[in-house]
């Protein structure tokens, strides 16, 4: 049997708003949302294929909620506004609250992204910059979070859409509209810097992340192309390393997308699923075995499936259970969230 995606769920919005992120806890336990109604909410599945509201979060922030990031250990959740902040919040007494707001960037807040050791916070904003938080447990044992702005990173020259965490590596990327995406690392003192500027896409770069090993990137953008980049280096273990490693664009996937493609998410299982602005959602195998023409240096893309009326209306974002990676989430201007089960064979 062909690759498929399976409609498990469709989670109605409870009034109309545009659903901007969807994100996956680690253990794959609950989903959170957000978007145009300033509400987060929280979804845990009650029945087997049937998930519900378990908590909303609300009057943190006043407007738009454009993003949520988990950290890894499940407990701390990021979100940001177009309000200009970026709200954490912490599981207390079995509910979660807001525990510190940031404040700095100068227009809307796009993304957020956690480090593997949940001690640093990336956000990006309408205002061309990237920042790096430090976050600790309050030093007096109190408690209110310990916060502080460790890097201000404002090499891009037009808005920045998102930034991403390398899942082991003081590394980060960010993709912005003026058409790059920059990586930034952290050197032995502790300082950040631009380290890469990946030029390639002719459009606005929506999303890149990297893949589970760290050592592909996949980038999506207003060009309707996605690109896989891959570090030249045999090894990179190190923040020396991936400060002076080289990344390349190995393969292009073009022609699939009939519009923008506004994000994708890696699978555990290494698929790449991408949110279109086409409706569709689509699920892209990555060949590095010789399966499909590529191989461990030149890898090949080609979709597996497309699921052409996935939404009624733009697809804003795609992310896959990291504990279940059959199970795909998606999300929507049209207010909806489903919830797909991807049958590989």
């Amino acid at each position: 049997m062909a690759p498929r995606l399976e409609l498990v769920q469709t989670i109605e919005s409870p009034q109309p708003a545009t659903i901007w992120k969807v994100a996956w806890t680690p253990n794959g336990s609950m989903l959170a949302s957000c978007g145009t109604d300033k509400k987060i909410r929280l979804w845990g599945e009650e029945a087997p294929g049937k998930y519900v509201c378990k908590e909303i979060l609300s009057d943190a922030h006043k407007r738009t909620i454009r993003s949520v990031a988990w950290s890894q250990c499940g407990r701390r959740l990021a979100s940001c506004s177009f309000d200009a902040t970026t709200c954490i919040w912490e599981k207390r007494d079995g509910d979660f609250e807001c525990m510190a707001t940031l404040e700095g960037h100068e227009s809307e807040v796009k993304s957020v992204s956690w480090s593997k050791s949940g001690d640093l916070l990336a956000s990006c904003s309408r205002d061309k910059s990237v920042w790096v938080w430090g976050i600790g447990e309050d030093q007096d044992g109190g408690d209110e979070l310990d916060v502080e702005c460790v890097a201000v990173l404002s090499t891009h020259t037009q808005d920045v859409k998102q930034v991403a965490f390398h899942p082991e590596l003081p590394l980060l990327c960010s993709a912005s509209y003026d058409d790059t995406i920059r990586l930034f690392c952290e050197d032995a003192s502790g300082e950040w810097s631009c380290c890469r500027t990946l030029e390639g896409h002719e459009s606005t770069v929506w999303c890149a992340r990297f893949n589970a090993s760290g050592n592909l990137m996949a980038s999506c953008s207003d060009d309707r192309t996605v690109r896989l980049w891959k570090c030249a280096s045999s090894s990179l273990s190190s923040a020396a390393e991936a400060e002076t490693a080289q990344w390349n664009c190995v393969c292009t996937l073009g022609s699939e997308h009939q519009r923008a493609i506004f994000d994708l998410d890696w699978s555990t299982e290494g698929y790449l699923a991408t949110a279109c602005g086409d409706n569709a959602v689509r699920v892209v195998a990555v060949d590095t075995c010789g399966a499909h023409g590529g191989s461990a240096q030149t890898p090949a893309m080609h979709v597996v499936v497309t699921m052409e009326t996935a939404h009624s209306q733009d697809v804003n974002c795609v992310t896959w259970n990291p504990a279940d990676p059959s199970l795909l989430a998606s999300c929507s201007d049209d207010g909806a969230i489903n919830i797909w089960r991807f049958h590989p064979d």
